[in-house]
């Protein structure tokens, strides 16, 4: 048996499987809820839910995450100092401070100026004890990257810090974009390093050795050093997971797939059997970036999705939070705080930013955190365990309108449980894992307030949350075809079709959608939603098995591809230039620079695909030349650039005696 784990860090829930790649069985699957305020806690729980029998024989761990799009969004990370030469950015980056100097090459890789030693140490002695990470970005430095690697040398010299170059981690032209990302990518060095330290140390405790790999925001596996160097890679690692996870499981080679968690679904496009990928980088935490990362469009609708009833109307998500249901099967007390609201006359009142059978837990809070005097008498209150808010507003003696916990929430101090779709599967008994009891008294509360029957609100609430869904699976095919400043729910002109297509509206006219791809469904909510969604859309729909692990199956499936280009151009003083990763390197022949660039380029792509993991490496070359046509003053092809297109895949697979 060839055996592989694979580990999934969701929003909501941390997946783990244990797959014999020879046969392609899974062997054993766990699934776990994240533990935000420390992931080891949710990977030794979800692992503890496989065989220990399996762990001397696993040969390989692979790793999807969305830690680094989380990071970014939420502005974590290192301090990070910004040198830019010969360019200045016109975007502000999360940056502790940034410094332009002389320098930088044009198109062809020839400088513009001398770097300015004196200036650039000048700038370092600034810098000194003020950032964990600096980032280097020359202008057109992918053309020649002499200035950055010099930048490079004396920061490591000086600093003692990590050093990242824009050009170690894009081949393409675009300053601010490759700015962007390698300031992002040093942000991020101890964001990563932290996880993957959580993982090794459960590996560890465990008595698992085998090599540890991540997943790319493209799908493909890197070797851990190479992601601790290289986070920024991992942006959409768990999205990618999910696509290579329902291609496996599935065997659709076409196919949308529609992947619903607690917090979130994504929607992916997968053609001939691999995502489609952003052409000109991922933008992420608003950011345009260079990032080569899976396409994948995310709304905030999930089976943990709240569902708020306030002034007459529902709304259902984006806000994600802990299931009634849930929480008072991990802390029954709470059943009789809410069986108190419903006997008392406060079940029906209104709350600012909240609901009368809302629960709040503790959730990231230090002891030496600032808080305001009331915000130390919430903590005093929930730091025995979590309470309804009206348990909370009796505690403290204050009206519950005035408690005010909005910012404590926003800070990830305390965590709302309250109504959520999960709660309703529950009342329906379609999926009964926690407490069905409070489930049913929290959806009648919900339902008085819209003067429904709770079945009937049951109805409602979740036929909208299909209709949601639909929506967003609308909105991205749209994204898709281009058209991404579109929002279908919010144009006036398109509104009475898409309530048609939704169902909610038949009076006058119909109005249908028919999808030419099938839809993929993965995800743990996905068996109790998806049907419904796919007949609105009237297209097909595979839920494969094991759906609700596709996430760590596709971490453990990957392979290993690196890709790269090289360019041949015409010198302006004759002959030809090939610019490589690390040189440009001049040829009086066209054919000699063409055949240095693919001889060095195969090398190069062997070198770091085996850095990154790969085994049984093959390589693939393409050539193509591009000419441009002038028909003045007379009629012919002129040579513009050989462009040679490189592409490396491997299996991410151990040699004998290699596991650590």
């Amino acid at each position: 048996m060839e055996l592989a784990m694979g580990i999934d860090t969701g929003g909501t829930y941390t997946d783990g499987v244990i797959m014999d790649l020879s046969t392609g069985r899974v062997v054993k699957k766990s699934k776990s809820p994240t533990t935000h305020q420390d992931l080891t806690i949710g990977i030794r729980n979800c692992l503890a839910g496989l065989d220990g029998g399996f762990w001397k024989e696993i040969q390989l761990v692979c790793l999807s995450t969305t830690l680094a799009t989380n990071a970014t969004v939420e502005g974590k990370g290192s301090r990070v100092g910004l040198i830019c030469l010969g360019h200045e950015v016109s975007e502000s980056l999360p940056v502790a401070a940034t410094y332009c100097l002389p320098g930088g090459h044009d198109i062809r890789g020839n400088a513009r100026e001398p770097l300015d030693v004196e200036k650039l140490r000048d700038a370092l002695k600034r810098l000194e004890g003020k950032v964990d990470a600096l980032a280097v970005s020359g202008y057109c430095s992918v053309r020649n990257p002499e200035h950055e690697l010099a930048v490079k040398d004396e920061a490591e010299r000086m600093l003692e810090v990590p050093v990242v170059c824009g050009h170690q981690l894009t081949s393409d032209l675009g300053f601010q974009e490759r700015t962007a990302t390698a300031v992002l990518n040093a942000r991020l060095l101890p964001v990563i390093s932290q996880l993957l330290d959580s993982v090794q140390q459960v590996l560890r405790e465990l008595g698992v050795t085998a090599p540890l790999m991540v997943v790319k925001g493209d799908g493909s596996l890197v070797d851990e050093s190479r992601a601790r160097q290289r986070p920024i890679d991992t942006v959409v690692s768990g999205p990618a997971a999910s696509v290579v996870g329902a291609t496996f499981l599935s065997g659709e080679k076409d196919a949308l797939v529609v992947d619903i968690g607690g917090t979130t679904t994504d929607i992916a496009s997968l053609r001939e059997g691999v995502p489609e990928i952003h052409r000109d980088g991922a933008v992420i935490g608003g950011w345009s970036t260079k990032v080569q990362a899976a396409r994948v469009h995310t709304f905030g609708i999930g089976g943990d999705s709240l569902v708020q009833v306030k002034r007459g109307e529902v709304q259902i998500g984006p806000r994600r939070v802990l299931p009634l249901s849930r929480a008072v099967a991990d802390h029954p007390y709470l059943m009789e705080e809410l069986k108190e609201t419903w006997e008392s006359g406060e079940k029906g009142m209104d709350i600012i930013d909240a609901q009368p059978f809302d629960c709040y837990l503790l959730g990231r809070y230090t002891p030496g955190e600032r808080l305001t005097s009331w915000e130390r008498e919430v903590v005093g209150c929930l730091a025995a365990g979590p309470h309804s808010i009206l348990h909370i507003s009796r505690s403290l003696g204050r009206d519950p309108n005035l408690l005010n916990l909005k910012g404590m929430i926003n800070r990830g101090i305390l965590l709302p449980a309250s109504l959520t779709p999960t709660d309703l599967l529950h009342v329906r008994g379609t999926f009964t894992r926690w407490n069905r009891e409070v489930a049913f008294l929290v959806a009648e509360m919900a339902a008085l307030r819209l003067q429904m029957k709770r079945e009937e609100f049951v109805d409602f609430v979740l036929e909208e949350v299909h209709r949601k869904i639909a929506s967003a699976i609308l909105q991205g095919l749209v994204r898709d075809l281009g058209y991404q400043q579109v929002d279908l729910a919010g144009e006036t002109v398109l509104k009475p079709f898409l309530e048609r297509i939704l169902g909610r509206e038949e009076e006058k006219f119909l109005c249908r959608v028919y999808l030419e791809q099938p839809v993929v469904a993965i995800g743990a909510p996905a068996r109790e939603f998806m049907p419904a969604v796919t007949r609105l859309l009237n297209t097909r729909l595979c839920i494969p098995e094991h759906a609700e692990v596709a996430n760590a199956i596709g971490a453990a499936v990957g392979r290993v591809v690196i890709k790269g280009v090289i360019l041949v151009r015409p010198a302006a003083e004759g002959g030809y230039v090939a610019y490589t990763p690390w040189e440009r390197k001049g040829f009086i022949c066209l054919e000699d620079a063409a055949d240095y660039a693919q001889r060095v380029g195969r090398e190069y792509l062997v070198r770091e695909a085996a850095e990154a993991g790969a085994r049984d490496i093959s390589i693939s070359v393409q050539r193509k030349d591009v000419y441009s046509h002038i028909s003045y003053p007379i009629e012919e092809e002129i040579f513009v650039e050989s462009r040679i297109s490189l592409l490396a895949v491997g299996r991410p697979w151990p040699r004998q005696g290699e596991m650590r």
